[in-house]
């Protein structure tokens, strides 16, 4: 049996929408014990920690998904541990696009208060992958995301699968149409390393 790992984006949490269509999907599939969705840590490093451990601890294969920073952190992971991904929206440069966050925040979703800095955006430098194995991504789009320009992802997956929604947004509403494709991904064997 698979286990779906869904890693939520910035500011985000196991409640967000996409996570739950994804648990509600795979519980109408009678899969509801084989999805995860942690809350994770605010800060790059912790949360790679916390997401590593946990998979060196599974003994199911593991499809992640990833969403916006959690689709950095499943490309990580994916390379890290050779796993099947599914990214959506997923942020190419989070060192960049969070550096106008730097200083205190708030979780809307936990109620966390934190405060980020230089060095979180230097961790997140530190686990961008060297290399990528384009087989083993799915890539979801939008074309309207009013956060990241889908372009840049699309070129930095050349040679991924790839789902581009014309008109559609950063959350992705059309998120629901892809979930059936989750179900060919079980027991998938990743590309050679």
């Amino acid at each position: 049996m698979t286990h779906y790992l869904y890693l939520h984006g910035f500011q985000s949490g196991p409640q967000s929408l996409k996570a739950r269509e994804t648990r509600d999907f795979l519980a109408g599939c009678g899969q509801s014990h084989a999805f995860s969705a942690p809350q994770l840590s605010p800060y790059p490093a912790t949360a790679i920690a916390q997401l590593a451990g946990w998979l060196t601890t599974v003994r199911e294969p593991v499809v992640l998904i990833g969403s916006s920073l959690g689709g950095f952190y499943a490309t990580h992971l994916a390379e890290r541990f050779r796993l099947p991904a599914v990214l959506i929206n997923p942020a190419i440069y989070p060192e960049h696009d969070l550096a106008r966050f730097l200083g205190p925040q708030h979780n809307p979703y936990t109620g966390e208060d934190y405060v980020l800095t230089e060095q979180h955006m230097a961790e997140l430098q530190a686990i961008r992958p060297e290399r990528l194995h384009a087989a083993n991504y799915w890539l979801v789009l939008g074309t309207a995301d009013e956060v990241l320009d889908w372009r840049v992802a699309a070129c930095h997956y050349r040679g991924a699968r790839q789902t581009v929604f014309n008109g559609d947004d950063h959350r992705l509403q059309r998120w629901p149409q892809c979930l059936p494709g989750l179900l060919p991904l079980h027991g998938r064997v990743p590309a050679a390393y």
